[in-house]
Order: C-alpha cells, then sequence, then structure tokens
C-alpha cells in the first residue's frame, strides 16, 4: 500500500478533502474512507461552529454515514485496499440488533439480542427482548433475512454473549421484574433448549448481569454486574455493588475480581489473557438521565496469573462521543467498542486509529472470521469488510 499517490488524494474528492499531501504520498485513501488531519482542529477559535455538546458528533467534514474516520495511519494496515460498510438489514421501529453478538462458525450465523428496556426495545418489566439470528452467506448478498431463536425455556433479558464450549453459546441475562439475572448456555441446534449454570451470589441475586467474556487460558468465566435493569425500569433496586465477577463452572466457586466502578459494563481480555478491559458507562444514567462528567472510559488491568484478580487499574481511553459498551480485540491486540457515533478502534497503546463512523449509538459488533466484522446499530446491522484479522474467541477447539 506504501509508495502510492491515491486517485483519492488527487481528485481531492470529499472523503479525502482533509488529507496531508504526505500522507496521501505515502498512503492510497480507500474507499468509503476520510483521513482526518487532527492539527488542523487543535484549535478551533471562537465561535467555531466545530465546538459540539456531548452527545454531538465529530464529523467535521459533515459527510454522509457511514463511512471510516482515519486518525491515524495505523488505521490504513487494518483497512486494507477496498474495505466496505453495507447496510444489510434494518427496521427503524424495532431496536432488534443491540448486543450479545455470537458467531457460531460451523453454521456460518450470527446470533444476537433486541434491545432490553431501551427505546425501542419492545421489551419491560413483564416482557423479555429476544434473540435473532442472520446467515452470513445472505450478509454476504447485502439482504440478511433475522430468523428468531425460539430458546426454551425463555431467557429473560439477554444482555450479553460468547462462545463457549463445544461450539455453544453462552448467554448472559440482566433478568426481568424478580426473576433473577443469569448465564446460559444455549443449545444451538434445535430445539435450542436453555440451561441456566449461575443465577445467585451466595443466595443473592445479582443487579442485572451485563458482558461476559471467557479467560483464554483459565477458561474461567468472567462477568459484568451493573445496574441498568433498575436504571430502565425492569429490575427491582439494586442491592450489590457494580463489580465484575470471575465463576468457575467446575468448582462453582465466584467471586468478585474487580470494584469501584461507576457503571460497569463491557469486558474483554488481551489475546494472552494478561490484560483486561472494562467499559465503564457512569456518563450514561438510564432514567436519572445523562451525566457527561461521569465516566465514559474503558479502563485497563493487569490481570493476576495466580489469582486472577484485576490489579493496577489505569485509563486506557475516554470516549469522545457517547459512552464505551461493547469491547472487541483482533488478532493484533487493537480494541474495538460501540460508542455514541459508531464503532472506536485504538491500538494496544491507547492510541485512536479510527472510526467506524455511523452517527449512531453502537453498542455491540463482532469478528465474523478474518476480514469480516458485524456492527449491530440497534435498528440496522452492517456488515464490514476490511483487512483486520479475527481474535478467535472459541478457546475450546
Amino acid at each position: 500500500m506504501t509508495g502510492r499517490i491515491s486517485p483519492v488524494c488527487r481528485a481531492l474528492s470529499s472523503f479525502a478533502v482533509l488529507a496531508l499531501s504526505t500522507v496521501c504520498a505515502a498512503w492510497t485513501i480507500p474507499p468509503q474512507s476520510v483521513y482526518i488531519d487532527q492539527t488542523q482542529y487543535n484549535v478551533l477559535g471562537d465561535n467555531s461552529p466545530l465546538f459540539r455538546a456531548p452527545t454531538g458528533y465529530f464529523n467535521p467534514q459533515n459527510l454522509t454515514p457511514p463511512f471510516f474516520q482515519i486518525f491515524n495511519e495505523g488505521f490504513f494496515h487494518l483497512l486494507g485496499d477496498s474495505p466496505s460498510i453495507t447496510l444489510i438489514t434494518e427496521n427503524d421501529s424495532y431496536a432488534f440488533a443491540h448486543e450479545a453478538p455470537v458467531y457460531l462458525a460451523e453454521k456460518n450465523e450470527l446470533w444476537f439480542s433486541s434491545n432490553d428496556g431501551g427505546p425501542l426495545g419492545m421489551s419491560d418489566w413483564y416482557t423479555t427482548n429476544k434473540i435473532w439470528k442472520i446467515n452470513l452467506d445472505e450478509a454476504e448478498l447485502g439482504n440478511a433475512t433475522l430468523y428468531e431463536v425460539p430458546v426454551s425455556p425463555p431467557l429473560e433479558m439477554t444482555n450479553g454473549g460468547t462462545l463457549y464450549v463445544d461450539g455453544q453459546p453462552l448467554f448472559i441475562q440482566s433478568g426481568r421484574a424478580e426473576l433473577p439475572p443469569t448465564l446460559a448456555i444455549v443449545n444451538p441446534y434445535p430445539p435450542y433448549n436453555s440451561t441456566i449454570i449461575l443465577d445467585n451470589f451466595y443466595g443473592r441475586q445479582f443487579n442485572s448481569l451485563n458482558d461476559v467474556k471467557i479467560h483464554p487460558v483459565s477458561k474461567a468465566i468472567f462477568f459484568t454486574d451493573v445496574t441498568y435493569g433498575w436504571l430502565n425500569q425492569f429490575r427491582p433496586l439494586p442491592l450489590l455493588p457494580n463489580q465484575v465477577y470471575r465463576f468457575d463452572p467446575i468448582s462453582g466457586a465466584v467471586r468478585v475480581v474487580a470494584d469501584g466502578f461507576d457503571r460497569c459494563n463491557g469486558i474483554a481480555f488481551s489475546t494472552d489473557g494478561s490484560l483486561a478491559y472494562i467499559a465503564d458507562t457512569g456518563a450514561s444514567g438510564g432514567f436519572l438521565g445523562n451525566n457527561a462528567t461521569e465516566p465514559a472510559t474503558i479502563y485497563e488491568f493487569d490481570v493476576d496469573p495466580r489469582t486472577q484478580r484485576f490489579l493496577n487499574r489505569r485509563v486506557f481511553a475516554y470516549i469522545d462521543t457517547g459512552v464505551p459498551d461493547g469491547i472487541q480485540l483482533d488478532a493484533e491486540g487493537n480494541i474495538y467498542t460501540g460508542t455514541g457515533d459508531g464503532v472506536q478502534i485504538w491500538n494496544p497503546n491507547g492510541v485512536l486509529l479510527g472510526k467506524i463512523f455511523t452517527e449512531s449509538t453502537v453498542a455491540e459488533m463482532i469478528f465474523v472470521g478474518n476480514g469480516r466484522m458485524i456492527v449491530l446499530d440497534e435498528t440496522k446491522l452492517y456488515l464490514v469488510r476490511f483487512a483486520a484479522q479475527e481474535h478467535s474467541l472459541n478457546y475450546w477447539s
């Protein structure tokens, strides 16, 4: 890719109008992409229209989404020569694509959950959300059909998911009304039977479980518990702190490995399991309202190799739009998170490489094989094609 002058740069098209001449000389600006020279925005000046509220978007060229925003040259490597963002299905009246994405490679299916308790989620104190799936062969053709997964017994407000032993989805539930939050394994084939493997902390119900990942070395289950069930008015008053837990399904032991969060949310591990990442979405307060002075932050921790407690907490990244939600990593250890303007991507040093800019709130995204990612945009699903390689979560093969 290096050493070529992009035709886009020569033409100064709308997607490359701010590309530096030096960058254009060294890199091809790919399709559906814009390079943003950050030095041109370090000083905006008095009364600049680019000053924005926390709910606004940093889209200085006022381009129509979706597209890739390139902030650092390291993003060119991840994009490759011909990246694309394709809308594959939508329903503007229903937030069917919220969280809990699990890719079943054997069936080439992606499973995910609708919004639980939020706007357009069609779920509340009295009604649970749904689990949907799409076929990736159909998605590649640009028009994916939604198929409901009739899980039985039904799960109550599924909000997170990951791949578990024998290629089974492991889903985490926030609970609903007096029904407890749970961890459950689901059969990926009919009759799609569910098996609950955890629903309490020594007799106490969790608040509303949120996200889950498997540690790549110990195979223990780590998950976050937060108060969003109460804040979105489908769970009772919280009775536990917002914490991160470790569950050993072999011994049955459950323990807290990190606390002190405003509202812990997404979770992920580095490829070798030595680092953990936790999203704190304290700025998003449900019925209490949003507060931009609260955390919208991803924290990085060392994972103790003996106890697996989370140690040495430090700021990894602060989100400029919205809050960080679900977190995924690629094979090189780059960190991806859903935010208020799409998907933001950092390298392991915390440098913002770029964004999959949708100008809308994205809670989750997931690799569906090398070079492919599905972005869950509440009422839309996007298929992203680029050069990034997946960080496989199938530790059981």
